[in-house]
């Protein structure tokens, strides 16, 4: 069902800076008001830099035309972290007279957080938007839909060739500390579900692990990323096809920290690497984007 002449979607990404001189600003909404140690900002200007800087807000652009063209309605993008923030979207909506704004985050397995944020972000600015305040709908968490598992799987089957090396298939997301976990967060549990859903695609075993652990000591979700390809030498793989399925888009998290990091640390081993590419704006996970939107809209 197409949406209404009044509906729109607001695609919403964790934010990237497109300057390195707003990486101290950036980290300290991260981390909530803390200061950045400089040690961190050196890394992280460093990571930037190795990569040439994060295509994130491009790529997530070219999402939302895909998936306004599939919907025929509006579709914006908003950060949850930077620029553009999702207030800034909102001030700007008036034109377009939308009535409900279908908050749909481009983080399969962290929707509630997400839509907390919008929420608040709304709460800011509401005083601002007076009659053209929007209401805002949610969706569900949607990490097995199926046109989305369908590209995961899809894009990991290309790498699986046949030619007798044993070759085990990694499969990622962003760690988490546990604390978040254990306070009732279902992150671990959606990947998981995500993870079991492309293997059963696949009709191959995988294994799940956690990369891009945050810089703040503490419990983290486990097996990281590193640990996981040292289990895998151990047990004499000798090929990991490696897919950050919980990233829809590049990012610096995929570019930098398995492109260059997990690379070395697997050269390291004598272990091959296979990175597959994140979906951004392949059809398979536009066409998810749409259903999902849909399905909210109602």
């Amino acid at each position: 069902m197409p949406l209404g002449p009044h509906d729109g979607v607001l695609l919403v990404a964790h934010g990237t800076v497109t300057d390195l001189d707003d990486l101290p600003a950036f980290l300290q909404n991260i981390r909530r008001g803390r200061p950045a140690p400089p040690e961190l900002l050196s890394e992280l200007r460093h990571r930037y830099q190795t990569i040439g800087g994060s295509p994130l807000l491009e790529i997530t652009r070219a999402q939302a035309a895909a998936v306004s063209k599939r919907l025929d309605a509006p579709v914006l993008v908003g950060m949850r972290l930077w620029r553009p923030t999702v207030e800034d979207v909102l001030r700007g909506i008036a034109g377009l007279r939308l009535r409900r704004l279908c908050v749909l985050p481009l983080a399969p397995f962290s929707v509630s957080v997400y839509w907390a944020a919008a929420q608040a972000s709304l709460e800011a600015v509401r005083g601002e938007l007076g009659p053209s305040t929007p209401t805002l709908v949610p969706t569900e968490p949607w990490g097995t839909e199926p046109a989305f598992i369908d590209g995961l799987a899809a894009g990991i089957r290309t790498h699986l060739v046949d030619d007798g090396k044993r070759t085990r298939v990694v499969l990622t997301a962003h760690s988490l500390p546990t604390q978040a976990i254990r306070s009732g967060d279902r992150y671990e549990a959606e990947f998981r579900a995500c993870a079991s859903a492309v293997s059963q695609r696949l009709g191959v075993e995988s294994v799940v692990a956690f990369q891009s652990q945050g810089a703040d000591g503490g419990d983290w979700l486990g097996p990281d990323l590193k640990s996981a390809l040292e289990a895998e030498r151990r047990a004499g793989t000798e090929r990991v096809v490696l897919a950050p399925i919980g990233f829809p888009a590049e990012h610096v998290e995929t570019l930098y920290d398995l492109d260059v990091e997990a690379a070395g640390w697997a050269s390291e081993l004598g272990l091959e690497l296979t990175r597959v590419r994140a979906l951004n704006d392949d059809p398979s996970l536009v066409a998810a984007l749409a259903a999902v939107a849909e399905r909210a809209m109602g």
